[in-house]
């Protein structure tokens, strides 16, 4: 980052003396107000629920401009990555930096793939788990019990030792995930195959069993390519936020992950694209299409238009332009243009980008909207998806805390607070209570 020539001052109209503080420009984006020296020059904090206007950290993995609708990846903008790239070369692009030629990209393949197994003490894990739980929470506990394997690389001041635990988590994601959905039906595990790549081994261990064969669908592979990058990274979103708060104590990089995981659970980040399919089942028939949307109009119903509108993206969310081609790519492949809860997907996408009430607020469909909708049609069911999200963003989670623990200047995170509760006051005795 550069300091700009000009400063922010601060002034007060109570008389106290006013104060000046850097400002630093990135490589785009808006300027940054350093405020670190707030407390100690003022005795003041700022106040900024959810960060909205402040910067926790520098970076320079993912940036996003929701006014224009765009995403970059290292500076590559997403629409180029899902169309020219595949997961693994994006993951390798978020640890590193750039894009790997042919010989760095096949010995990157080769070590995720050496590292696709599980501790075969891990199926016992699973034994504990009621055969209904929620794979999310299966997740949280399996991601963060790998620390317990894996002694050898949790000095996470060691960068050999990062970059290890970094490729773990790549290489085993997926197989937790299958473990996890195999676990709740009641089916055998399935062992990675080294010979298909990362998403064709996915699908193989999730839908593969002893009594056929699996064929791998290309198309379908693709499309799971597709999802995992477009979830890969995101800045810093909720669950980075967690962890890099994790990863600030030193924890190790497990815990930090499982405690993303975690924060990637809840319905208004992670969840979003369950909920939005959870929607479309509630809404039934295209016939009620119009009932429901004049509830979502209606402020006083309680009702809300799931996978619609984006927080960040002021305009069409880039990686939606991309999920709704590959929507349409797998419903024409799976011959599932004319199921029922498709079209439902398809006539209220629709009514939505045409109706003036959705088109002035600029609540386009999102990704999660169509994620959820291919995610379906691949045989992945609703309680799952979430996990999907967690295997796909687990590369960016990964970059984003090896990035904060290599900068000099990350220290343990401690948001301050506006303390409104009870002043100072003693005790009373209990008679007196």
């Amino acid at each position: 980052m550069n300091i700009s020539e000009t400063k922010a001052t601060l002034s007060f109209s109570d008389g106290s003396q006013s104060v000046d503080f850097p400002i630093y420009k990135g490589t785009i984006g808006p300027d940054v107000v350093d405020i670190r020296k707030l407390y100690g020059q003022t005795g003041k904090f700022t106040y900024d629920p959810g960060f909205m206007s402040t910067a926790s950290c520098q970076s320079a993995i993912t940036y996003i401009d929701g006014d224009k609708g765009e995403l970059l990846y290292r500076g590559y903008p997403i629409e180029q990555l899902a169309v020219n790239a595949d997961f693994l070369e994006t993951c390798y692009l978020l640890l590193n930096g750039e894009l790997p030629n042919k010989a760095e990209k096949e010995k990157f393949v080769s070590t995720v793939t050496r590292h696709t197994m599980v501790h075969e003490q891990m199926n016992f894990f699973f034994r504990g788990f009621r055969r209904d739980a929620h794979p999310m929470s299966v997740l949280v506990g399996t991601v963060g019990a790998l620390a317990s394997f894996y002694h050898d690389s949790l000095d996470i001041n060691d960068p050999a030792q990062r970059e290890i635990s970094a490729i773990r988590l790549i290489a085993k994601l997926p197989t937790l995930v299958a473990m996890a959905y195999k676990y709740s039906v009641g089916q055998p595990f399935v062992y990675p195959r080294n010979d298909l790549s990362y998403s064709a081994n996915f699908m193989h261990m999730m839908f593969s069993n002893p009594c056929e064969e699996y064929k791998v669908n290309d198309v379908l592979v693709r499309a799971l390519d597709r999802i995992l990058i477009l979830h890969a990274d995101h800045e810093q979103n909720a669950s980075t936020s967690t962890v890099r708060l994790a990863g600030s104590s030193g924890a190790n990089p497990f815990a930090c992950i499982a405690a993303g995981i975690a924060c990637l659970w809840g319905p208004a980040h992670g969840g979003a694209n369950e909920a939005a399919l959870n929607m479309l089942k509630e809404i039934g028939t295209p016939d009620k299409i119009p009932e429901f949307i004049a509830k979502v109009k209606d402020k006083n119903s309680g009702v809300k238009l799931m996978g619609f509108g984006h927080r960040v993206y002021k305009n069409f969310d880039p990686r939606a332009k991309l999920m709704r081609e590959t929507c349409h790519e797998v419903l024409n492949e799976l011959g599932l243009q004319n199921d029922p809860l498709f079209k439902l997907a398809m006539e209220l996408e629709k009514i939505a980008l045409e109706d003036d009430y959705f088109v002035s607020r600029k609540l386009y469909p999102n990704v999660d909207f169509y994620s959820g909708i291919v995610q379906s049609a691949l045989g992945i069911p609703v309680s799952l998806f979430t996990g999907i999200f967690a295997m796909a963003r687990t590369i960016g989670w990964i970059a984003q805390w090896n990035e904060m623990i290599a900068d000099p200047e990350q220290k343990i995170g401690r948001p301050r607070q506006l303390y409104v509760g009870a002043a100072r006051r003693d005790v009373p005795t209990i008679d007196k209570r």
